[in-house]
C-alpha cells in the first residue's frame, strides 16, 4: 500500500509511524524572507564583533567609568542565563518528579537552555576588556568571588546541556548503541545540571549584594538572590510554550497543545509564590510604601510585577486562555518581558548614580551586536529544529541518512 504524505513549508508532514518530518543533511532549508533577515542579522553581529575584537570598546560601545554593565551584560547576559533555565527547570520535572506527560518537551527545553547559555557566552566575549582572558577562572583560581562560581557553573552546566541533548544527535545519526550510552547518562547528568543552575541563578543576584547603597531598595535585599532563582525557575515553562508556539508556526510541527495547555497550568503557581514572597519582603524590609512615593524606580517595578507577573498569573488561572494558542502565547510573552525587565533594572536603571557621572546611551553598534546575536540564535533553533528530532521523546523516529 502507499504511504501517504504531504509537505508544508518543505517539511515532510507524515502518518503516524511513518519517518519523522526532518530534513536529510543532503537537503537544503527552504529559504524565506524571514530567514534571510536572520541570517543578515546574524552576519551584522558577526561583523560587530570581529570590529570590537580588532579595535577595542570605542567604536562599539558607549559604556563608561560609571556605567561598567551595559545593554551586553545587563541584557544579553542576565536575560540568556535565566532564559536558559528552561533546560534545568523542565528536565528536573521529567527526570527527577517523574512528570513524564512533559517528557516531549524535555529536549526543545534543553535545546532553548543551550541558546541562551550561548548568547551569555558570546555576550561576555564583546564586552570584556580582554577576551582573551575568559579561560582566567580556569586557571587562577579566586573561590571568594561569586563571579569564580558562577563562570565556573555556566561552563560546566553548558557542558551538561550539550550532553543531555546528545541523544537526538545521536539518534539522527543512526548511533544507537552512542544513543542508549547516552540515555544511560540522563539521570545524573540532570541531578548535576540542577544542582549548577541552583548555584549560578542563585549566585548572579549575590553580585548585586555588593551594592547594597547603589540599588534601589524596591530591587535590592538579601533575598535577591533566591529571587534570582526563583524568576527562573518560573520562566522556564513560559520560555518552552512560547519557542515552541514559534516553531509550531515556522516548521509546521511542535509539541501537542495538550502539553503545552498542562505546561501553562503549572505557571499562575510558580508567579504566585514569586509574588507572595516578593511583597513580603517588601513588608518585612519597611520598603513598602516605596511603591506608591511616584518616582520611576516605582514605575518600573509596578510595570514589571503587572506585565510580568500578575496579568500573565491571572490570565493562565482560565482554562479557556491556557488552552488558546494565541492566548497562551501571549501570557508567556509577556512573562518573559517582564523578566527581562527585572534583570535590566536590577542591573543598569535602578541605580544610584553620582550627580556628576557620565550618562550612557546605547550604542547603535551595541543594538546592532544585541538584535543580531538574537536572530543568530533563532536562526540556528530554526536549522537545530528542521535536522534533528527536537519534538518528542526518545527514540522518535529512525536516521534516514
Amino acid at each position: 500500500m502507499a504511504t501517504r504524505a504531504s509537505t508544508r513549508r518543505g517539511i515532510s508532514i507524515r502518518e503516524p509511524g511513518q519517518q519523522r518530518p526532518w530534513l536529510n543533511f543532503t537537503e537544503l532549508p527552504p529559504i524565506s524572507p524571514l530567514l534571510v533577515i536572520l541570517a543578515l542579522l546574524a552576519a551584522l553581529a558577526a561583523g560587530i564583533f570581529v570590529v570590537r575584537i580588532f579595535t577595542g570598546w570605542g567604536l562599539v560601545t558607549n559604556l563608561n567609568d560609571n556605567y561598567g554593565w551595559g545593554l551586553w551584560k545587563g541584557f544579553n547576559t542576565l536575560v540568556g542565563i535565566a532564559l536558559g533555565a528552561s533546560g534545568f527547570t523542565t528536565a528536573f520535572a521529567v527526570y527527577m518528579l517523574g512528570k513524564e506527560r512533559f517528557h516531549p518537551v524535555a529536549r526543545i527545553a534543553v535545546l532553548v537552555g543551550i541558546l541562551g547559555y550561548l548568547s551569555s557566552v558570546f555576550s561576555l566575549l564583546i564586552d570584556l576588556g580582554h577576551p582573551d582572558r575568559i579561560i582566567f577562572p580556569v586557571v587562577f583560581w579566586n573561590p571568594e568571588s561569586p563571579l569564580f562560581e558562577v563562570a565556573w557553573c555556566v561552563m560546566l552546566y553548558l557542558t551538561v546541556m550539550i550532553l543531555e541533548f546528545s541523544p537526538a544527535v545521536l539518534n539522527r545519526l543512526g548511533l544507537r548503541k552512542a544513543e542508549g550510552i547516552a540515555h544511560d547518562a540522563v539521570i545524573p547528568l540532570v541531578i548535576g545540571g540542577t544542582v549548577l543552575s541552583c548555584l549560578h541563578q542563585s549566585s548572579l543576584g549575590s553580585l548585586f549584594l555588593n551594592v547594597p547603597d547603589q540599588l534601589d531598595p524596591l530591587w535590592y535585599t538579601p533575598m535577591l538572590p533566591l529571587f534570582f532563582l526563583m524568576s527562573a525557575i518560573y520562566v522556564g515553562p513560559a520560555v518552552v510554550i512560547f519557542a515552541s508556539t514559534l516553531a509550531s508556526r515556522a516548521l509546521g510541527r511542535g509539541l501537542a497543545p495538550d502539553i503545552l495547555s498542562s505546561l501553562a497550568k503549572v505557571i499562575p503557581y510558580l508567579l504566585g509564590i514569586y509574588l507572595f514572597a516578593k511583597i513580603l519582603e517588601l513588608l518585612i524590609a519597611d520598603d513598602f510604601h516605596l511603591l506608591f512615593d511616584g518616582t520611576r524606580a516605582s514605575g518600573l517595578f509596578f510595570l514589571e510585577m503587572s506585565v510580568g507577573i500578575i496579568f500573565p498569573m491571572l490570565m493562565l488561572l482560565s482554562a479557556r486562555i491556557r488552552e488558546n494558542v494565541s492566548w497562551r502565547f501571549l501570557a508567556s510573552l509577556m512573562i518573559i518581558a517582564g523578566l527581562m525587565l527585572n534583570r535590566v533594572d536590577v542591573s543598569i536603571i535602578s541605580w544610584a548614580r553620582p550627580a556628576d557621572a557620565l550618562s550612557y546611551t546605547v550604542h547603535p553598534l551595541e543594538w546592532g551586536f544585541t538584535i543580531g546575536l538574537w536572530a543568530g540564535l533563532a536562526l540556528v533553533f530554526y536549522l537545530v529544529a528542521l535536522y534533528f528530532p527536537v519534538f518528542g521523546g526518545h527514540g522518535d523516529g529512525q536516521a534516514s541518512d
